[in-house]
């Protein structure tokens, strides 16, 4: 049997719980760009298209879509377009939040660079294998890509 007292704290309670959570959030919610070149947006605008251009192809590779040749390749041709686009904006003003960069991008810049390198060959090599047409071919390439972009944020960036 719920007591008086149960029925008028239970609401109560879960007022509070409700408020705290919503506390919370707001205090987590992410820091604005509000440099005048807003740096950090456009890095993060371009790696999210780096995403959707690659997980398709990574779809792909795993058997999980048919494979379309002519798509893959235009899919491989747009990375590779993007390949060297966010790694100017790392520049020396662009180390402030919201970044998710680690310091590690200014201080080891040799090699932040090869890890920049080795992912625009990797893609590189993946047009290479998409013109090929051979799913056999693009499988491994596809998964050097995506190898290339693990190592970068492993070393590179805040989880």
């Amino acid at each position: 049997m719920v007591s008086q007292s149960d029925r008028f704290h239970r609401p109560l309670r879960l007022t509070l719980v409700l408020a705290a959570a919503l506390g919370l959030a707001a205090c987590s919610e992410t820091p604005k760009d509000t440099h005048p070149e807003q740096l950090v947006t456009k890095r993060k605008a371009l790696f999210k298209q780096f995403t959707r251009t690659l997980e398709p192809m990574g779809v792909v590779a795993r058997d999980r879509q048919p494979y379309h040749p002519d798509a893959l390749l235009v899919q491989a041709l747009e990375l590779q377009r993007l390949a060297g686009q966010p790694w100017p904006l790392f520049r020396p003003d662009g180390n402030y939040p919201p970044t998710r960069a680690l310091d590690k991008v200014w201080d080891e810049p040799a090699a932040f660079e090869q890890a920049q390198r080795l992912y625009i060959t990797r893609v590189d090599a993946l047009v290479e294998a998409g013109k090929r047409r051979d799913l056999a071919i693009i499988r491994p390439a596809v998964n050097e890509v995506e190898l290339a972009c693990k190592a970068c944020h492993d070393r590179f960036r805040r989880s």
